[in-house]
């Protein structure tokens, strides 16, 4: 029984839903029903508090002064309302933020926790999108393409030259023996030469431009596991190690070498920027050839000063490759080729570095050793054709025999064997053999 004032007593109301009798029913007809449809109906509990509180005080005075720190009375008309009633409630009222308020007291379940994590990741976007000092998402500096206007400068204040300021390699008269090496295999007749003049003169864009000179002039390798990659930016390489400070990746429009599951060992671990494309297992690495094309509109200043990239990044990872295993090549000396061409003219340059004159910086040195006309004259297109292909001989050989220096490291080591973890280089591993 509740009590309401002294001296008079008012009958608890049951839920009808337990099979209960309402005691005031009898008396009070219209709160029997309000008692009964209360617990179906949104909003009942209010209405049953009010009826309450009107019955209990038939002439209620508003107080003079409320005392606002006691708490609201509790009515126990709210207890009768079934649990799937009130979540309804609340879904209405708060008009779609149910989820937040739910999971404050939900249990950590796999569900509630993803629906927090949702909820999380929808508010970190509003706020970054809202603020932009927002560190919800990372901030990055674009890099310099090679195709931007502000790129020769950079590249220069990164220690890249162009050939007019490159100083021949010591080993130039080898290359250029090397280069004019007449070939085991004729050269192709007059007729394919006139082949190619038609079909490159009706090309109308680069693409067409390298489908074409590619098919008529680069060698096909029956080696498996030695590859050609065309127009693929070398997404694996490191970042701002001195000559591509704040540039993209370089992209060179064609590239050659081993691939990586040729190696005994993890190379792409132990020797920074051999592997090219990320996530690749079959990626180029450490390749000494790389190409760039233009199409008929093309510029070839540009095509040169792409490929002085192309052979900076090349020369950057065969001297990690060489540092590994402690046979640095000798000062001035070049390995690393490239070429670049527009499908009429075709020339060809030797890479290496060496320190300034001041010894304060690495320079990237791009010398060019040989040139030709493929398109105007058919000797012209041989010296090309033989030129080329004298190229991909050279990089192979200079691929396998790198990869045979480290294998035979690797070897050695391997004798000593200890566990190696991430940014271990074979050199810091210890040579005394691991105890039985």
């Amino acid at each position: 029984m509740m009590v309401n004032s002294p001296g008079t007593e008012i009958p608890r109301v049951h839920s009808p839903a337990s099979g209960g009798i309402d005691a005031t029913s009898q008396s009070d007809p219209e709160r029997a029903r309000l008692t009964r449809t209360g617990a179906q109906r949104p909003g009942a509990e209010k209405a049953e508090q009010a009826n309450k509180t009107t019955r209990q005080h038939p002439n209620p005075k508003p107080p003079k002064h409320r005392d606002t720190s006691l708490p609201e009375p509790k009515v126990e008309g709210q207890e009768q309302v079934p649990p799937a009633t009130r979540l309804r409630e609340r879904q209405i009222d708060s008009d779609g933020d149910d989820d937040e308020h739910e999971l404050k007291r939900a249990r950590l379940t796999r569900k509630n926790l993803a629906r927090f994590n949702k909820m999380e990741r929808k508010k970190g976007s509003n706020n970054a999108s809202t603020r932009p000092d927002s560190t919800d998402e990372p901030t990055t500096t674009k890099s310099i393409s090679t195709t931007s206007s502000i790129y020769p400068v950079r590249a220069h204040r990164n220690g890249i030259l162009d050939p007019s300021r490159s100083q021949p390699p010591t080993n130039l008269k080898h290359i250029q023996e090397q280069h004019a090496r007449s070939r085991a295999s004729i050269s192709p007749p007059e007729l394919i030469y006139e082949r190619y003049v038609d079909r490159v003169g009706g090309a109308g864009n680069e693409a067409t431009v390298v489908q074409v000179m590619s098919g008529h002039m680069l060698k096909d390798h029956d080696d498996k596991g030695y590859q050609k990659a065309f127009n693929r930016a070398f997404t694996a390489f490191p970042k701002d190690v001195g000559f591509n400070n704040g540039l993209s990746a370089p992209r060179p429009d064609f590239a050659e070498g081993l691939e990586m599951q040729a190696y005994p060992f993890p190379v792409e671990e132990y020797v920074s920027g051999a592997v090219l494309y990320k996530g690749d297992p079959r990626s180029v690495t450490l390749p000494h050839l790389a190409g760039e094309w233009k199409g008929p509109d093309g510029s070839m200043t540009k095509a040169m000063q792409q490929s002085g990239y192309d052979g900076a990044a090349l020369v950057y990872a065969r001297n990690q490759a060489l540092s590994l295993i402690g046979k640095p090549d000798p000062p001035g000396h070049a390995e690393v080729r490239t070429f670049t061409t527009d499908g009429t003219n075709i020339s060809f340059y030797a890479h290496y570095a060496a320190l300034s004159e001041d010894n304060n910086t690495l320079e990237y040195h791009q010398y060019q050793y040989a040139s030709a006309n493929v398109k105007d004259t058919y000797q012209g297109y041989k010296d090309g054709y033989k030129g080329i292909r004298n190229e991909q001989d050279h990089a192979k050989d200079q691929s396998y025999a790198l990869m045979d220096q480290l294998q035979k490291h690797w070897k050695q080591r391997r004798s000593g064997f200890q566990p190696i973890t991430e940014g271990t280089h074979l050199d810091d591993i210890s040579d005394e053999p691991v105890p039985a």
